[in-house]
Formats: structure tokens, C-alpha cells, sequence
């Protein structure tokens, strides 16, 4: 299972929507026949390519047993039913890590396979398995994506100077690392005040990636230029707004953009409603770099899940905060956070936390 773990890690970057799925398959005395994991959109699954893999060795599959991270799919999608293909293979036990959240599956599988006799053991490895996919499993589950946001700042809290310089507080490690966590997401998120101050791209560089993911931008009355440099890249954007405007929106359409109108109540976009929107657009996970207005917006709006924190050894003083969240009158006003990791990277540190005492999904 180990080794079915470190297949789906190295899908992550390639497979989105999809969930990062491993799969390997053993002989009775337990040595390896095969791996692989989730290919691209349409490709093959885990399954398959572990199939693939055994038969390319010249290996027989019948009475073997399978190690997959997630539960083998039972309907057809892009791809045949991977189940067919297990039961085809004569497989004749398969282990499990997790059950799948999608609607579609969820039990049916594991149901599909026991009727055609096979042993099949679930559990091993289901944390694991999660964390690697906890964006699917956020949009099967809580129909809304997983929603991460990214900064980074000096040590004592400072994104920029207070004339808005801020290249480069972090080193080129760490802006490097950031660009994989970019491209680990279906979509990277902004506001159209980091559009309008730095004009950025937004996009993967650095890495080989096979796709870039989306660009959504927070842009209430459609200020965003034609003519942006985040239309520079290959990839779709979305932008959601609140005012009405047909002569910007037919410029931003002109130059690729998809607009979409989602006003709440005080005329600006109304962010649980657009992350549910993302949501039936099949996103997963979201990437947000934004400026410390917006960034506080998701905040106060409960919908930040997980902080992805680059600390540079600087101290600026005054200077621009993270996040605008107000004045607080009660230290328990804070947002609490749990920290899950805290690593160097180059000179700086990268902390990873998550929102403390919210429940589950």
C-alpha cells in the first residue's frame, strides 16, 4: 500500500479532476507484478495501468492481488468500469485504502467485486489515501472545493512594503515550491485588486506540468484589462462579478474570459456561491493568492481550509498585513489555526495549518 500511496502522489499534478489514485499488484508470495497510477483526463485509471504494467513484464494476473488507494470505479465515465478490468484479470483479492466519494461509486465497487468473488479489504492506508485526494473528497462530500490560501511574508507578518513593493521577500526556493502547489490545483484565484496593482500571470513555471489550471478572478464591477497578462497563458479564466456591464463583458469574452454574474446582497460577489459554482465545474482544489482585502473576505467567510504560510527571516515593520480581518476587541476573536507541517525551504520556512475546532466533512 505504501508503494500504491507513492503511484497516486506522482498523479497529483496530472490527473485533476480526478481523484491521484495508486495500484499495485502482487503474486501470492507477494512480489510486485505491476504499478501505476491515474493518467491524465481520459487516460487510463490506476488499475488499468497497473494491468498494463504486469502484462508488459510478461506476468500473469490470475489469483493476484491488487493494492489501489481508492476504490475501483463501477460506471462508465471517460473510461470504462475499472472493475471489469479487475474481475477480467482474474484478480483474486483486492485491498483497498478507501472507499470512493463520488455519488456515482461510493460502495458499488466494493459491491461489484465481492459478487464476482473476489476477498476485498478496505482501511488501509484511508488517511493517507484522503489527505492525497482531500479536494475530491471536499467536492464530493461538501459539494464546494478545497479551498487553500497561499502567502507569503516577512516574519513579522508583512506581505509587502506600504507602497506595495514586495518582490522578493521570500527566496527562490520558496517561490519555486510555491509554483508546484500552484500546479497541484485545478484553479488559482485572485482578486482584481492583485490584477490591477501587479498585472501578474499567475500561472505554473518552473516545472513540467501537462496542464495549467484555471485562473478565476474576484472582480465585482469587471475592471480586470482586456489586455491583462493573465490572458498571457493557455488555460481557461473565469471571472465572477456582481455588477452588470455588456461592453466590458463582450471585451473580457473577446479576450477568453468566461464571465460570471453571482451578486450577494451588498453588490459584490458572493464567494460561497462561486466556490459552489466551481464546484460543478469540477474543481477540486483551489489556490488562492490574492491581496489582504480578499484574502480577509474568505477568511471572515469561514471558507479558507487550509493556510500554505512561506515566512521569510525579515522583519519589515510597517508594512501590508495578510489579511485584512478588522479590529478585534477579544483574543478569541482570532482565527484559531492547527499547525500540520512547518519545513525550511531554502532560507525561509513554509508552514502549512488548518482552521482549528471545524468539524470534519
Amino acid at each position: 500500500m505504501a508503494l500504491a500511496l507513492a503511484q497516486a502522489a506522482e498523479a497529483r499534478l496530472i490527473c485533476p479532476p480526478n481523484p491521484a489514485v495508486g495500484a499495485v499488484l502482487v503474486d501470492v508470495q507477494g512480489q510486485v507484478l505491476g504499478f501505476g497510477h491515474t493518467q491524465v483526463r481520459g487516460g487510463p485509471h490506476a488499475e488499468v495501468m497497473a494491468l498494463r504494467h504486469a502484462s508488459e513484464q510478461g506476468h500473469s494476473t490470475l489469483g493476484a492481488t491488487l493494492y489501489v488507494t481508492l476504490e475501483p470505479c463501477s460506471h462508465h465515465g471517460r473510461t470504462p468500469p475499472c472493475c471489469d478490468a479487475v474481475i477480467a484479470a482474474g484478480i483474486s483479492k483486492v485491498v483497498a485504502a478507501i472507499a470512493d466519494p463520488n455519488p456515482l461509486v461510493a460502495g458499488q465497487g466494493f459491491e461489484r467485486l465481492r459478487a464476482a468473488g473476489i476477498s476485498v479489504e478496505v482501511g488501509l492506508g484511508a488517511a493517507q489515501s484522503r489527505e492525497l485526494n482531500i479536494g475530491f473528497f471536499s467536492r464530493m462530500i461538501r459539494r464546494r472545493p478545497w479551498l487553500r490560501l497561499k502567502v507569503a511574508s516577512s516574519l513579522d507578518g508583512k506581505t509587502a512594503l506600504k507602497n506595495g513593493q514586495s518582490q522578493w521577500i521570500t527566496g527562490p526556493e520558496a517561490r519555486a515550491d510555491g509554483h508546484v502547489w500552484r500546479a497541484r490545483s485545478c484553479a488559482v484565484l485572485t482578486g482584481i485588486g492583485t490584477v490591477l496593482e501587479d498585472n501578474p500571470r499567475l500561472d505554473v513555471r518552473g516545472i513540467a506540468t501537462p496542464r495549467q489550471p484555471r485562473l478565476v478572478v474576484v472582480d465585482s464591477r469587471l475592471q480586470t484589462p482586456p489586455n491583462a497578462a493573465l490572458f498571457a497563458a493557455d488555460r481557461p479564466v473565469l471571472i465572477y462579478a456582481a455588477v452588470r456591464d455588456a461592453h466590458k463583458q463582450a471585451a473580457l469574452q473577446a479576450s477568453g474570459a468566461s464571465v460570471i454574474y453571482l451578486p450577494d446582497a451588498n453588490g459584490k460577489v458572493d464567494l460561497e456561491a462561486m466556490l459552489t459554482d466551481l464546484a460543478t465545474r469540477e474543481v477540486n482544489e483551489i489556490h488562492l493568492e490574492a491581496g489582504h482585502k480578499l484574502n480577509g473576505s474568505f477568511i471572515r467567510a469561514a471558507l479558507v481550509d487550509e493556510l500554505l504560510h512561506y515566512i521569510a527571516p525579515k522583519l519589515i515593520g510597517h508594512g501590508q498585513d495578510l489579511a485584512l480581518l478588522g479590529p478585534l476587541t477579544e483574543i478569541d476573536q482570532a482565527w484559531a489555526l492547527e499547525f500540520l507541517s512547518a519545513d525550511r525551504v531554502g532560507p525561509d520556512l513554509r508552514v502549512i495549518a488548518r482552521p482549528s475546532g471545524r468539524d470534519q466533512f
